[in-house]
């Protein structure tokens, strides 16, 4: 790469991650006031829950799901306030699948984000718990009218989170993923079309109603929210590769949490079917058909392809 070529990207680079961290600090701080007793109220959250749920949900991570909802919202002239409440609902969201995804019954991790996870921390009841609260308070906030002033709108935001984290999304894709590792005994070996789908489901499908989401809020019309849809269906696969990847040829200091773990479970992955350079050529594909997705938003998708290109290059 040319000097100038190397300059310009690590200059878009910097602009990204900045833009990110700006975003994460937003949400940190809302989280932070969401998750402390309710003043001026009889009913108090037991303190042991409240504590947990904070450790959980304030304990860093990128915040690239509330990024792609706040990013998405910008393209139709909503500013990152008016967002910011719908993309504290879809971290509480990923949040809690990450408590649950920890458990013993599921991934059995010992550490997240360079500390113990939080049935570690707490046990593993206090995590169940703490887990089903924040999946609770996503469809709370999305009900408030401060998180939207129509009310129609706030049902279209309930109804597709809540699609994307269920049987028929992110939860069903759990299931999938167990049983491509064997748990239920007579599943078949997957394929590639299986695989595909696994990732679309468990990971990608948050993704999207990030987009989505940020979609609704906008009143984006028909043709960008198709390209929108394209957009993030690209990135949920190629986000599930990296982070593979990452499994596969990470370092547990770099990454925050143990490495090598697909391999030992004998987990079924488009690293493990393609090996290590087959995947990078299609999470280039795949990074490629996200920017491309975007054309017809010129420069205003600028951060959301600079996440493209973020996510495909990740190391953590």
């Amino acid at each position: 790469m040319p000097t100038s070529a190397a300059s310009a990207k690590t200059g878009a680079d910097g602009v990204f991650t900045s833009q990110l961290a700006v975003l994460a600090g937003e949400i940190e701080a809302l989280l932070d006031r969401l998750l402390r007793p309710p003043p001026d109220s009889e009913i108090q959250p037991p303190a042991r829950l409240l504590e947990a749920m904070r450790y959980a949900a304030l304990g860093g991570g990128k915040r690239l799901r509330p990024f792609l909802l706040v990013e998405t919202a910008r393209l139709f002239d909503v500013g990152p306030a008016a967002a910011l409440p719908a993309a504290a609902a879809i971290e509480c969201i990923h949040t809690y699948s990450l408590i649950h995804d920890d458990l013993p019954a599921m991934d059995n991790d010992a550490l997240r984000r360079g500390r113990p996870t939080l049935h570690m921390a707490f046990d593993e009841a206090t995590a169940i718990l703490a887990g089903d609260a924040l999946l609770t308070l996503a469809f709370d906030l999305l009900a408030r009218v401060e998180t939207h002033p129509d009310a129609a709108v706030r049902v279209r935001l309930i109804a597709e989170l809540g699609c994307a984290a269920g049987a028929a999304g992110m939860v069903g894709g759990q299931l999938l993923d167990l049983a491509a590792e064997g748990r239920f005994a007579t599943a078949p070996r997957p394929g590639e079309a299986d695989i595909a789908r696994i990732d679309s489901l468990k990971t990608g499908a948050l993704l999207r109603a990030a987009c989505r989401m940020g979609a609704i809020i906008g009143n984006a019309p028909p043709d960008a929210g198709t390209a929108i849809d394209r957009y993030a269906s690209a990135l949920g696969q190629a986000f599930q590769i990296a982070d593979d990847l990452l499994d596969a040829e990470g370092d547990p200091a770099t990454v925050g949490k143990a490495t090598g773990k697909d391999a030992a479970a004998g987990k079924a992955t488009l690293v493990t079917l393609l090996g290590p350079q087959g995947a990078r050529a299609r999470l280039a594909a795949l990074t490629a058909e996200a920017e491309a997705a975007l054309a017809g938003f010129g420069d205003a998708a600028s951060s959301l392809r600079a996440a493209a290109h973020f996510i495909a290059a990740r190391r953590a």
